[in-house]
């Protein structure tokens, strides 16, 4: 029998958990629902036999569009049960994005939640289906929609074939995610339940908490964070708290509801926790609450600290990606130093190699590439062009991040390979310039972005999201700022613009900073001295 510690797929870490600790809770939601470790389990059996009634079965490509409840996560560990092969799509996503997925996966089935949040997904569902009738999809039958909307399907249990694991875990895809957020042509992921395990294993390791703390997921969990914060949550035994749409004031009042010890999302939801701490000033907003912790986006110091200073505990920011669910996370343990200006150490079992620009491997604290190896790293993609661009001749995974691996072992990150601004021949970090224009009190956020210019090949443009309750940021006071952190002139920007919000993704809500070189790229200039 697998304990929670060595099960070699997730539905065995399931049924480790339930045999582990039956009556402790899992899964909580708003409505005061919750499932305890062996309810769960039983929950998915029942899901599964109904689903295999349906003829899902090993290998079988299930599409589904589910917000953060408790359905969701039993219908995936259902699906799991069977081995099916998931494409989890956000709940946020509409028929664009709904039809390239179903056009490259070829589901067998979708299954959607009925109505939620005033939209109607099988009404959606079943329009974008018409639309592809008439494209190429090789003749692949029209998918069958199940909605969940008067409950998941249930059979008995005793009828299911005995699980049977694959031969090899490692090598055997059962999921395709779907990349997305910073750029327009997204790619299909292939996982593996084994490479989903190291990551939620790596989280686990990093944050170290235990049976008596109580976490919280407010992101989509169809996001790939879903099942490395379950994985997290299932390996360490502790529940945590489904928050289907996110909204600050009521989420802290569920949080508080049942003593929640670690929140996050992203630096977007680390500025609205801010914003509830100042509603109570002198007194911890959620008084149960150890760490806060996320990833999905750049992190400045600034806010680290804001965080520390203001609502007492440490921000463990970590960083993974579609490809890599958990390449490294800031821990408890670490300094408020390294907690700051790093992303963390490595989680256990990945491989980090910093390669620079000429293609030799980086020495300590050196510049270059993040590339990668592990039992977290994706099979690659489902287009074999981009996978084979994706992994250099060694082996090593391409993140397309820059980043300095640190004498003590610890990452930081500096930028993207296709964010650095080359200005006159000369290369200048946007996460550089961000990180010191975030501190200044007229900024809520800043990406800076590099512009054609005929004269300077690029130049740098700073578009400012401007801060709830003050005039807007001036070019002088920009560049006075600037000055007075001590950046060379020639990286400060030439432009500036002051917008009321910057455009996000909806998952973890990344800048867009594709659509802000849209906007701008056309957008009549004129100097001003710095």
């Amino acid at each position: 029998m697998s304990t929670p510690e060595s099960a070699d797929t997730i539905w065995e870490l399931v049924e480790a958990r339930a045999q582990a600790t039956p009556d402790a809770v899992m899964l909580i939601d708003e409505a005061d629902t919750k499932l305890t470790c062996v309810q769960l389990r039983d929950a998915a059996l029942s899901t599964a036999a109904g689903l295999a009634a349906m003829g899902i079965g090993e290998n079988t490509p299930v599409t589904w569009q589910l917000p953060t409840t408790i359905d969701a996560v039993v219908t995936s560990l259902a699906l799991a049960r069977l081995g099916a092969l998931q494409n989890p799509i956000l709940h946020i996503y509409r028929e664009r994005e709904l039809g390239v997925a179903i056009r490259r996966t070829r589901p067998e089935l979708v299954i959607v939640p009925g109505e939620w949040m005033g939209t109607d997904f099988e009404a959606m569902t079943a329009g974008v289906l018409d639309s592809l009738e008439g494209d190429d999809v090789d003749g692949a039958a029209r998918p069958c929609v199940l909605s969940l909307a008067d409950g998941r399907p249930t059979g008995d249990a005793a009828t299911l074939a005995p699980f049977a694991p694959p031969d090899d875990p490692a090598t055997a895809v059962r999921w395709i995610y779907y990349t997305s957020g910073t750029t327009s042509e997204p790619k299909g992921v292939r996982h593996t339940d084994a490479t989903l395990l190291a990551g939620g294993r790596g989280l686990a390791a990093a944050v170290d908490l235990g049976a008596d703390d109580v976490g919280s997921m407010a992101f989509p969990y169809a996001h790939i964070a879903g099942p490395d914060y379950l994985i997290m949550c299932l390996h360490s035994g502790f529940p945590f708290v489904l928050i289907g749409a996110f909204n600050p004031p009521a989420a802290v009042e569920t949080y508080n509801r049942y003593g929640v010890t670690m929140i996050g999302g992203s630096t977007a939801f680390y500025q609205m926790f801010l914003a509830e701490q100042a509603k109570t000033p002198g007194t911890k907003f959620i008084p149960t609450l150890k760490l806060i912790s996320g990833g999905g986006a750049p992190k400045p110091p600034e806010l680290a600290a804001r965080i520390r200073d203001e609502i007492g505990v440490p921000v463990c920011h970590g960083y993974g990606m579609t490809e890599v669910p958990m390449i490294a996370q800031g821990s408890p343990r670490d300094t408020e130093e390294q907690l700051a200006n790093t992303e963390g150490a490595p989680v256990p079992g990945c491989e980090v190699r910093i390669v620079t620009e000429d293609g030799s491997v980086a020495s300590t604290g050196q510049e270059g590439e993040v590339r990668l190896k592990g039992p977290m790293v994706c099979l690659g993609y489902t287009d074999a062009e981009a996978t084979a661009a994706a992994f250099d001749d060694e082996g090593w995974f391409r993140t397309g991040d820059l980043g300095i691996l640190r004498d003590d072992g610890h990452l930081a990150l500096t930028g993207r390979l296709k964010d650095v601004i080359i200005r006159k021949g000369e290369n200048i970090s946007a996460k550089e310039v961000e990180d010191l224009l975030f501190t200044h009190p007229k900024v809520a956020d800043v990406a800076v972005i590099g512009l054609p210019d005929e004269d300077r090949g690029e130049r740098v443009a700073a578009v400012v999201e401007r801060a709830e309750g003050d005039d807007d940021l001036t070019f002088a006071e920009m560049s006075a700022h600037l000055n007075a952190a001590g950046l060379m002139t020639r990286k400060i920007p030439e432009q500036l613009e002051v917008v009321e919000a910057l455009p996000r993704n909806e998952t973890l809500r990344k800048v867009l900073k594709f659509k802000l070189r849209e906007t701008y790229a056309d957008v009549p200039w004129t100097p001003e001295p710095r």
